[in-house]
């Protein structure tokens, strides 16, 4: 994957802006529209999370989605590949990524992206609630677990911070 630079932050995005943020090799990290990217968002999360986890569909759609801060990954087809969301209540949150894209940067790049506008907002901290399954790939982008584990929506999980004072300027 392509390297992740400040640079491509110049200043906060809207909730709606439709921007490219970051290019990668087979890919591309843009922020999504909620009301026009819903299709997506919709597909890839009811995909990995109703479909492949069985979270009841019911619990994958709240009420903060419409205020929430979107990102795309999208392959060189236009397809949507990857999504997560950055919360008002300063967590990262519905990180989800296709099988078949998994192991191959998505991830990464959407997780730095979130990051990236936590720190363009100035926020001190961001949170998130890691499934268990996933707790090593936050711990390598310096999130620290704190808390017991619990269960959500039938799902091990286990909270987790990230100091954004402490991070160096990308």
């Amino acid at each position: 994957p392509g390297c992740i630079s400040g640079t491509l932050w110049s200043g906060l995005l809207p909730t709606r802006h439709r921007g490219l943020m970051a290019k990668f090799a087979g890919f591309e990290i843009r922020s999504a529209d909620y009301t026009v990217d819903l299709p997506l968002l919709r597909q890839i999360r009811e995909h990995v999370f109703v479909k492949e986890q069985q979270v009841p569909l019911t619990l994958e759609w709240d009420a903060i989605d419409p205020d929430c801060w979107h990102v795309l990954a999208i392959d060189e087809k236009g397809l949507a590949i990857g999504t997560g969301r950055l919360t008002p209540q300063r967590t990262i949150g519905r990180m989800a990524v296709l099988s078949e894209w998994r192991g191959k940067g998505v991830g990464h790049a959407l997780l730095l992206q979130l990051i990236a506008l936590a720190k363009a907002k100035q926020w001190p901290e961001v949170s998130l609630h890691a499934q268990i399954s996933a707790r090593d790939f936050y711990k390598k982008h310096g999130f620290v677990a704190y808390g017991p584990i619990y269960r959500e929506a039938g799902i091990e999980h286990q909270s987790m911070r990230l100091d954004l004072t402490a991070q160096a300027t990308d």
